[in-house]
């Protein structure tokens, strides 16, 4: 019998990842697909909470840096991802999949206000997690907040899915085809190289409180099950 190698995870979504080859707002066979591979792995016993971004819809730090107030900005995209938590949800539990979304903004017309007892509780017993709204402040990253969560519920680590590339890369492989891709790097590496896969606060927050990062390609279908059966794919981030 597959037996995962870890209990309790958070699963990092890209905004970007859910709009596929569309570039912008949600691709129902992107979300079909995540949602069944989802459900493969709740099947292994795996405790899922996820963190989903908000790019697909609206990005908060470049639309500050055009002139919009920040704060006002990064609100506008923490409302993006309570759009697309919504959409994974009603796609998970079309498959049957008990799933909650908790928000750190309240709006208790369409989802569970961020209480961190009771996202342990449902996951305990087996219920997906979705983590919207960021954290509620802005100025910090959806990449932030999977940090925060992680260390807030104890997971034993964080997959950051990525829609566009399958690993972490000295350079951007889209551009560049000679760029190096590493298997195996440190936080501190990932500090200093500035290699921006995820922002500095979340990888010293990561860092911090030891928990590794798994950075893995989303497009082949599959590949969260692969992860979590412990087959090497993409790079492992250590503290």
């Amino acid at each position: 019998m597959e037996k995962a190698v870890y209990k309790r995870i958070i699963l990092k979504l890209s905004g970007e990842a859910l709009a596929g080859d569309k570039g912008f707002g949600i691709d129902p066979d992107v979300l079909r697909d995540i949602a069944a591979q989802v459900e493969e792995v709740r099947n292994l016993g795996v405790e899922i909470a996820i963190i989903v971004g908000g790019g697909n819809i609206w990005r908060g730090a470049p639309a500050g840096e055009r002139g919009m107030d920040r704060a006002t900005a990064d609100y506008m995209g923490m409302l993006a991802t309570v759009l697309n938590a919504m959409a994974l949800q009603d796609a998970l539990e079309s498959r049957g999949v008990d799933t909650r979304v908790q928000t750190a903004i309240e709006m208790q017309q369409v989802a569970e206000p961020y209480i961190r007892r009771r996202a342990i509780r449902h996951l305990e017993k087996g219920r997906i997690v979705i983590f919207a709204g960021g954290t509620g402040n802005p100025y910090f990253s959806t990449d932030t907040t999977a940090a925060l969560r992680a260390a807030e519920i104890e997971a034993e680590v964080i997959l950051l899915a990525k829609g566009k590339v399958d690993a972490v890369y000295d350079d951007d492989p889209l551009v560049n085809p000679d760029a190096k891709k590493f298997t195996e790097l440190t936080y501190i590496d990932l500090i200093n190289r500035g290699l921006g896969v995820m922002d500095s606060t979340a990888a010293s927050l990561c860092m911090d409180n030891k928990i590794p990062l798994i950075v893995f390609g989303l497009n082949t279908s599959g590949n969260i099950k692969r992860v979590l059966l412990g087959e090497k794919i993409g790079t492992y981030v250590l503290e």
